[in-house]
């Protein structure tokens, strides 16, 4: 064999050695071969041992069992959206048993395509994890906490949701960085419309208010949007008839509540900024604390010297008239 190929077989002898497949998972599918370049080959054989061919109990779906990543809140950590809504899904059930719920939509045709089982999907800006598919359809489990914490637990069947894929290596990010972890509940207050666009005023929580700046980014139901005014408890936005047409804007109203995320590098900077100030303040009172404490001290040295000497100079005047 050439050199290359030498080393090549060497090292995967010595990875077979190590982890056999075949040993580890029974029935694994193997598809190294000689024909492979070495990268290839060595990655091929690691593939295999990490994550082998597992077949699917579901004929009509279109995922892939896979090995399950870890995750928070029921969404795999590394996932990430960009803002960009790609459509709305419907609500074909909602099976809520008080403390967890399953959530079932159907998706505009091959927007499912190559999806796997434990994949991301942001649904009105919330991170869920695919948990079954079957042609254009979806299944999603909502926790207590998804409940209560976002819109998703007043779906009924027949309701729209936004929802987009989460993004790719190499994927334009035409939004801005969202995570799809929901920091709070708003409520629409104000909606006008005018020939071009539409204006939409929120109100929520006022200690959110911090974190939403005018001409700043914001998640509203997974739309990244532009910040217009803001005032304590309220923000307003600005829609082109683009972003209505495509997300449940087109059916939102006075009363209507969406899931707000914040941007991710504006509560960074705030809270940094915050607690940067916050400890100077606190210094600051150290010092002038410890400043004052030091002049009582000072003062009380002087206090007790004088009385030390006056002390001292009654009993020599004492001592002189004895004599």
């Amino acid at each position: 064999l050439p050199p290359s190929r030498a080393g090549s077989s060497a090292r995967a002898a010595a990875l077979e050695s190590v982890r056999d497949p075949s040993a580890l998972f029974p029935g694994a599918h193997r598809t190294a071969s000689l024909a492979r370049s070495d990268a290839d080959e060595v990655s091929a054989l690691l593939a295999d041992a990490r994550f082998p061919t597992l077949a699917c109990p579901l004929a009509e779906s279109r995922a892939v069992r896979r090995p399950a990543r870890a995750r928070v809140g029921g969404c795999v950590t590394t996932a990430l959206f960009t803002g960009l809504v790609q459509g709305t899904a419907e609500v074909v059930s909602f099976d809520d048993v008080g403390d967890f719920a399953r959530l079932k939509l159907k998706f505009p045709p091959e927007t499912l395509d190559g999806i796997l089982i434990g994949a991301s999907v942001a649904c009105n800006g919330t991170c869920l994890t695919v948990v079954e598919t079957e042609g254009d359809t979806a299944c999603f489990d909502l926790i207590v906490e998804t409940l209560r914490a976002t819109n998703l637990g007043e779906l009924v069947p027949g309701s729209s949701v936004n929802y987009e894929r989460s993004a790719r290596v190499g994927d334009e990010i035409g939004g801005h960085t969202v995570s799809g972890h929901v920091h709070a509940k708003a409520t629409i207050v104000e909606q006008e419309d005018t020939e071009n666009n539409r204006r939409v005023v929120f109100e929520l929580d006022e200690k959110w208010s911090k974190y939403i700046l005018p001409k700043g980014f914001v998640a509203v139901d997974g739309c990244s949007l532009t910040v217009g005014e803001t005032s304590a408890g309220k923000f307003n936005v600005w829609l082109i008839p683009e972003t209505i047409r495509q997300t449940v804007f087109a059916n939102k109203d006075v009363g209507s509540t969406v899931n707000i995320e914040i941007e991710s590098q504006t509560q960074t900077i705030v809270d940094t900024i915050e607690r940067v100030l916050a400890e100077k303040e606190r210094e600051k009172m150290e010092a002038k604390m410890a400043k004052k404490e030091r002049k009582e001290a000072e003062k009380a040295m002087k206090k007790k010297d004088k009385k030390d000497k006056k002390d001292k100079k009654m009993d020599t005047e004492g001592f002189c008239n004895d004599d």
